[in-house]
């Protein structure tokens, strides 16, 4: 069957059906970050006698097992995105999260708390998988970049506002102990069933309908979105635009292992690295913040939101700021610019560190300059591995990179770093750990500079094929094609 819905899709201008997709589908990294910021927080609550009475292992393998459960979760309904739809797992993941972690506010012990933990982990999880394949598949190519990079950051305005919520249900002068952390794990649940809402709005994405035998739904879906717009917005189709496509069975873990490890080698790296090296950055840095502040710089417990606060706004602000540039500077430059930009910028810091040049403030403050560029980066490493594989298996490729970076990120750098911060009496070991951290974001910035892809303004046809494509070279295409209609 022949098609022209994909480059209907790209040569649309922006609409009120795209504010749509990126409220309706954006907030699955709101709610990741809301979700982190409180399990960090809670956690010296639940070792209270008041509340679960938890030890300090128990804490930290809360935050384990939530991670688990992304991994899992990512990795799972990555694979239903892709078999099944991007629409129906996007609705069904964000259920899942709704009910299990407000479920999770009336645990009663440790294994009830762990294990409603876990699978709403799974929930969120599930989300990056389904809902980055459906946002790349739905916006403009040349929106995709920075809306992609926008997205991945607003991860760090959900955390902002958690940390806001607890200050003020974590405060026992307001609520009782056992009460306040309960009631804190309800914001998100209480965000999301607002999103869940208007993502009933949102329809399957064409693309996907396309390469599984249903071209009509797909025209029909492109027809209400080009609805009120001026056709004199809307450049002519050309011949070329025209893609054949023929369906084809779900594809196998065979298939998926000869795409990635032998068709596609060269970009696995890219992700690869792109991924492991920011994760490693990110979780270093963001598990031992508070560490960081009490130990060295003497900052109460209480006080450290305060200090959170600018962080992660800077972290926000990058990813808005820098996001567009990487659809009209270009991907490579911008990926290396940032990653290899951060690095430096956290070897000068670290060095100021080291000899004790800097107060709680001043670290804050560079801290929220590194990250303001690094957070650009970490979030076009999503939007890299989101864009550079064929559409059969996007989401599993998306799930798959996740997976590898949740676990350098997730369990190793912030158990690494956790040790070299110590009790706060010797400053080298921790040093020495922000050059090898700013060393592999060097890596990643220059591994993007050599073998990035060139995928600004581009179909995602044109930047892989579908498998299901008829008549395309299986081989990636060339670096300087660019055939968008602008």
């Amino acid at each position: 069957m022949k098609s022209t819905v994909p480059y209907r899709i790209d040569r649309l201008p922006w609409t009120r059906f795209h504010w749509l997709v990126v409220l309706a589908l954006g907030t699955a990294w709101v709610l990741d970050g809301l979700e982190i910021q409180m399990a960090a927080t809670i956690g010296s609550v639940l070792e209270d006698k008041e509340t679960l009475n938890l030890t300090t292992t128990q804490v930290g393998m809360t935050a384990s097992v939530y991670l688990l459960g992304e991994v899992i979760g990512a990795l799972w309904f990555g694979r239903l995105a892709d078999r099944l739809g991007r629409r129906k797992l996007f609705l069904y993941t964000l259920g899942l999260y709704l009910l299990f972690n407000g479920l999770s506010g009336f645990a009663w012990d440790f294994w009830s708390f762990l294990a409603l933990r876990f699978v709403a982990g799974m929930g969120i999880g599930g989300e990056y998988a389904a809902v980055n394949s459906a946002i790349d598949e739905l916006i403009p190519a040349r929106y995709r970049g920075r809306v992609d990079i926008a997205v991945n950051g607003s991860y760090w305005f959900g955390a902002a506002i958690g940390a806001a919520a607890q200050l003020l249900l974590l405060n026992p002068d307001i609520l009782p102990k056992d009460i306040g952390w309960r009631i804190s794990l309800l914001v998100g649940p209480f965000i999301g069933l607002a999103i869940w809402q208007l993502r009933k709005h949102i329809p399957e994405s064409p693309r996907w309908l396309l390469t599984h035998g249903q071209p009509e739904e797909a025209a029909r879906i492109v027809d209400e979105m080009e609805k009120g717009v001026p056709p004199e917005q809307l450049p002519k189709l050309e011949p070329h635009h025209e893609i054949e496509v023929r369906p084809a069975p779900p594809v196998t873990y065979r298939q998926i292992a000869r795409v990635m490890l032998k068709q596609y080698r060269t970009r696995s790296i890219l992700g690869f690295t792109m991924m492991v090296t920011q994760s490693f950055l990110y979780n270093a840095i963001f598990f031992t913040y508070a560490l960081v502040l009490a130990n060295f710089f003497g900052v109460e417990d209480k006080n450290i939101a305060y200090y959170f606060f600018p962080f992660a706004i800077g972290n926000f602000l990058g990813a808005v700021v820098l996001g567009p540039f990487f659809d009209t500077w270009g991907r490579r430059p911008m990926i290396a610019g940032t990653y290899i930009g951060s690095a430096v910028l956290l070897a000068i810091s670290g060095y100021l560190f080291y000899i004790d040049a800097l107060t709680a403030v001043t670290q804050t403050i560079l801290w929220c300059i590194i990250f303001f560029f690094a957070s650009a980066g970490a979030s076009s490493a999503y939007l890299t591995v989101s864009e550079i594989f064929p559409l059969e298996l996007r989401s599993q490729a998306i799930a798959f990179f996740f997976a590898i970076s949740q676990f350098f990120g997730g369990v190793i750098a912030p158990t690494v770093f956790g040790s070299l911060v110590g009790e706060g009496e010797d400053r080298g070991p921790l040093f020495y750990g922000y050059l090898f951290g700013a060393a592999l974001m060097a890596v990643g910035g220059i591994v993007a500079a050599v073998i990035g892809v060139n995928a600004e303004r581009k179909s995602l046809e044109d930047i892989a094929s579908p498998l299901s494509m008829v008549g395309r070279s299986a081989e990636p295409p060339p670096q300087h094609e660019v055939v968008v209609p602008r």
